[in-house]
């Protein structure tokens, strides 16, 4: 035994030497010698465990503690937390966090981080920003940095606003995050100052670093440049967003979540244009561990294009199994349908189109209103108009809106139906009157149903709208005398009742000057005035004196050349000949040099250069300008989404692990918009 004993001891030291070296696939060595001798021996079984976890065989350590879980009871709480993160088991990661009895930092700073890939976001914040509160050591700025990714992840994905933590800028990390929060919040040239700021502080930071290529550098630098182009192709510069992530795929980048989001934001710059290059890039979305890298906002964006894909490449099945996914996810989201909706459109089917987003319409009425309005299109396709406005009409949230109001208005008047067309403005109005009454919208719509009343003849009906309308503005003469007119065919007396409202002539003249405006520079065809004789007055003249004016004998017109004067004219004739009904296009002539005439093998056109007489003296011409080979229009954009490459977040160190100041590993987030 006493040689045993010494055995032991020297393995320890084994242990402890190679753990202070980092080279812990020795010290596994030495610790299975220990543990044959104790196999419950609880200080070896932990340090078995740190070591697997240290060599990132996190399914082994996890099943070390699962075997002796009664031996090791509560002591490896953080590290059976920690391998279930790292499986991606994150619910298990919660749930084992939660059951410690303790609630150690180093547990705290695991929490927040599960509660991140949870997407929890509001609960990780509290969590950071107490731990930066009740903690003082070397990691500060870890947490940091990981505060300001959760900041930024609230302002892309929940839209809510944000309270100033006064966080520094001080490394490129929190710097990157800053400028996600002001792209959340829609501050896109503020971001991009701040992504700029964020690649001038890594490659300072970078550079004092000899081990460090730059290579390395440019690809630490990826995720700021992927996240620059996502802002250029957010304003709207999709040539310069398209070259800076080209550059990015050009790296290839072990983070699959950032080739996954610039592969997606190609796909939508390229649209239903380029489908070759959108399909070699779809693959970079499927590779393993995606799911785990994004949050769920951008995987749903990258399927949604994945459908619109297979839309464009005429893949029906593939189009409507991926269709269906998202809406099993989603099912109260009209994306998938109006997906689904557009395959059907494709193929020509645009009842069972109908039928679909009647269905949906039906299930999800708080999420109906642009399944309506495609419904109603749809209708207008078809030539349904009465339909289309039903439709239109059932959409609570646009029935009051003016551009609502108008689109009704003028599809029923196209179908001659003035009535409803009235009472659409009736409706309107009504509602204006209880809500807003007397604002500018609701004025504005009593004027505009007056004077559509008056232009389709319904003037008595029209009296009740002009009253109101002056009465709010007794001076406005214009809706004065629409009143009086309206009154003139009811009640005359009403209408001399009214006219004494009306301005004398003297105010209406506006003191004008007549000759003033006559002799102005504008004037055109003005009367001339007979020139005044200053003093005495000629004599008149002896009769036969006088100058005798001689009547001016009217011309006939010429007629055109081979003119009938006793048939009838063309009613047609001033209308250019291409306008006239019996107009139908010139007859092709055949071609003066036809092949085959001659002799065997000869042709007109050869036989013209050869002919001395026929050669031309003047000196050629240059070519015609045209358009370039291979031109085409671009194509209608169906609803897609883009993706912005997310914050950045630091891991948390593995147990028994030193912690190095190195630069941070990033969690991902992304934003939507096609």
């Amino acid at each position: 035994m006493a040689s045993a004993g010494i055995s032991v001891a020297s393995l320890w030291t084994e242990v402890n030497r190679c753990g202070q070296n980092g080279d812990f696939t020795r010290a596994l060595k030495a610790l299975t010698k220990i543990l044959h001798e104790n196999r419950d021996d609880v200080t070896a079984l932990h340090c078995k465990i740190v070591c697997l976890i240290q060599n990132g065989s996190f399914k082994e350590a996890l099943n070390v503690m699962n075997t002796h879980s009664k031996v090791l009871g509560s002591e490896v709480v953080f590290e059976k937390a920690y391998c279930e993160y790292r499986l991606n088991r994150v619910e298990s990661s919660l749930k084992t966090i939660e059951s410690a009895a303790e609630q150690t930092d180093k547990l705290k700073e695991l929490y927040g981080q599960v509660l991140y890939r949870l997407e929890r976001f509001n609960e990780c914040k509290t969590v950071y920003t107490d731990l930066i509160r009740n903690s003082q050591d070397e990691y500060e700025e870890e947490r940091k940095t990981n505060l300001s990714a959760v900041v930024a992840s609230i302002s892309q994905w929940e839209n809510t606003p944000l309270e100033d933590l006064g966080l520094p800028e001080s490394t490129y990390e929190l710097c990157y995050n800053t400028a996600c929060t002001l792209i959340g919040q829609g501050q896109l040239t503020e971001a991009l100052n701040k992504l700029r700021q964020a690649e001038e502080l890594c490659r300072v930071s970078l550079a004092d670093d000899t081990d460090i290529t730059e290579e390395d550098i440019e690809s630490e630098l990826a995720v700021i440049h992927s996240q620059m182009a996502y802002v250029t192709q957010l304003q709207g510069r999709t040539d310069e967003a398209l070259q800076l992530y080209n550059q990015v795929i050009k790296l290839k980048p072990s983070d699959v979540g950032l080739l996954a989001v610039t592969a997606n934001n190609i796909i939508t710059i390229n649209k239903d244009q380029n489908v070759f290059d959108s399909k070699k890039k779809v693959k970079l979305t499927n590779a393993e561990g995606v799911e785990h890298k994004l949050v769920k906002k951008q995987l749903q964006a990258i399927d949604l294009n994945k459908a619109l894909l297979a839309m464009y490449t005429n893949q029906a099945d593939q189009c409507r199994k991926l269709a269906s996914g998202l809406q099993s996810q989603e099912p109260t989201h009209p994306r998938p349908v109006l997906i689904q909706v557009a395959q059907l459109c494709r193929e020509k089917q645009h009842s069972k189109a109908i039928e679909l987003l009647q269905q949906f319409s039906d299930k999800h009425p708080e999420s109906a209103s642009s399944i309506k309005l495609t419904m109603a299109q749809l209708y207008l396709v078809q030539g349904h108009v009465t339909k289309a406005c039903d439709v239109l009409r059932s959409i609570e949230e646009f029935k009051h809106k003016a551009g609502m109001v108008s689109a009704l208005v003028t599809m029923y008047s196209h179908e001659e139906d003035i009535d409803s067309a009235i009472d659409v403005f009736k409706q309107t109005i009504g509602y204006y009157q209880s809500e807003q009454p007397g604002s500018a919208a609701h004025l504005a719509l009593v004027r505009e149903a007056a004077n559509y009343k008056l232009k389709y003849g319904r003037k008595k009906e029209a009296i009740s709208d002009l009253e109101q309308l002056w009465k709010q503005n007794t001076k406005d003469i214009h809706t004065l005398a629409q009143l009086i007119s309206a009154y003139s065919l009811v009640d005359t007396d009403k209408a001399k009742s009214l006219s004494k409202h009306l301005p004398s002539a003297d105010t209406m003249a506006f003191n004008v000057d007549v000759d003033e405006l006559e002799n102005s520079h504008g004037a055109t065809y003005v009367r001339k005035k007979a020139a005044k004789v200053t003093g005495e007055n000629p004599a008149p003249k002896e009769q036969g004196q006088g100058e005798i004016k001689k009547k001016k004998k009217k011309k006939k017109g010429k007629l055109p050349k081979n003119c009938d004067p006793k048939a009838t004219p063309d009613q047609e004739r001033w209308l250019p000949m291409r306008e006239r009904t019996y107009y139908r296009g010139k007859k092709k002539g055949k071609k003066k040099e036809q092949i085959g005439k001659g002799t065997q093998g000869a042709t007109a056109g050869a036989s013209a250069e050869l002919d001395a007489s026929k050669t031309a003296t003047s000196p050629p011409t240059s070519p015609r300008p045209g358009s370039a080979a291979g031109s085409s229009a671009a194509g209608s954009s169906a609803a897609g989404a883009s993706n912005v490459v997310p914050p950045r977040q630091q891991k948390p160190a593995a147990p028994g692990a030193t912690r190095k100041k190195v630069p941070q590993k990033k969690k991902k987030g992304g934003k939507g918009g096609w």
